[in-house]
């Protein structure tokens, strides 16, 4: 894989990255006139659930669905700068123009909120970056191919060991959002990371059920869950190093996990021959997802990674891939009792949604 560094017309860093072999250059100039990156982030700790909420109100003007023509993450051409300086790319990241999370958020900060003297506050410090997977505008991840899926499976893994040797990140998460009803403001095939300055809620939770079966079995959690799962009706696709299922007691109405059958704490411990089956069995499942109904489905796709430092020898690499579509024309709208009290009502059978998903021709 071949890296090019170059930046933006305000500032932020554009990487480029290439399949070995390719000669590009990416030596084309951001033209636009943008003003500095103001980021005005902090973070403020919920006493009462433990928790850190991040507080951006500089993001409302975000870009918000722009016409497929005036796309910002399209390459450039004549007349038409865009945030790829060229005129085509392989694979792109670039710092957000718009992050929740930055290395340079001002650290002038009060110790806590106003009126508030149990609600902590920090700066908001951390990266936020886009991962661009083609420049096609009309791809979507499942119609990328074997090789350039590799390419994305390869810059995770680069940008996740980069941001975690950051001073005061804890955690990198990696992810994609896909289709307008999950929210995504722009349609190109894309996807984001973030370098958080503390553990996730998610990441937290699961390792304290890890340490407490440990505490009271003996026994190694994620250890019993892959090997159960490997042999139960929940699988939909495995191969030599991954097995994709759907969880026992999935949440929503169409989730599947994916596994390596080797234990890796992220994504940079994969080796090669991980890397391959995980292109392979990833870009089967989304083919899955996108033909189980006469519309692709929107879907996220989460990576679960180890922290930085604490709970790495426990942890074990994996994604959560899910989308709210429940049926033909019908989402799953977290009401009031999942949102409400984080408790989960769900409209489809796991073992059902399994053998569903096993039974789709992908074309």
């Amino acid at each position: 894989m071949n890296r090019t560094t170059r930046r933006l017309a305000d500032g932020r860093e554009i990487l480029y990255f290439d399949a070995d072999g390719s000669t590009a250059a990416h030596d084309a100039e951001d033209t636009r006139d943008l003003p500095p990156v103001s980021t005005r982030s902090q973070l403020r700790h919920d006493a009462l659930l433990g928790e850190w909420v991040v507080v951006a109100a500089h993001r409302q003007t975000r870009t918000f669905l722009p016409p497929a023509d005036q796309c910002p993450l399209c390459p450039s051409r004549p007349g038409r700068p865009s945030e790829v300086p060229d005129s085509d790319y392989q694979v792109v990241v670039f710092e957000n123009r718009f992050p929740s999370l930055a290395t340079g958020v001002d650290t002038d900060v009060p110790p806590t909120a106003p009126g508030a003297p149990f609600a902590e506050l920090r700066p908001g410090f951390g990266r936020c970056e886009v991962v661009l997977f083609t420049s096609d505008h009309d791809q979507h991840f499942a119609g990328l191919g074997r090789d350039r899926a590799r390419l994305v499976v390869d810059v995770w893994a680069e940008r996740t060991a980069e941001l975690s040797a950051i001073d005061g990140v804890e955690q990198v998460f990696c992810f994609e959002n896909s289709g307008e009803e999950i929210g995504v403001t722009l349609s190109h095939p894309h996807g984001q990371i973030y370098a958080y300055p503390f553990v996730t809620p998610r990441v937290e939770r699961v390792l304290a059920s890890v340490r407490r079966h440990r505490e009271t079995t003996g026994g190694d959690l994620f250890a019993e869950v892959v090997e159960a799962e490997r042999t139960g009706p929940r699988v939909v696709a495995a191969n030599d190093s991954w097995v994709a299922f759907v969880p026992a007691a999935a949440r929503w109405p169409y989730e599947v996990q994916l596994f390596p059958t080797r234990r890796v704490p992220d994504l940079p411990a994969l080796d090669d021959a991980q890397r391959d089956d995980l292109a392979a069995i990833y870009l089967d499942v989304l083919g899955r997802f996108a033909h189980r109904f006469d519309t692709p489905m929107p879907y996220i796709a989460s990576w679960n990674q180890a922290p930085v430092r604490e709970g790495r020898e426990d942890w074990w690499l994996h994604l959560q891939l899910f989308s709210l579509r429940r049926a033909p024309g019908k989402l799953k709208y977290l009401a009031g009792s999942e949102s409400g009290m984080g408790a989960f009502i769900t409209d489809t059978n796991p073992e059902d949604v399994a053998e569903q998903l096993r039974a789709v021709v992908v074309p």
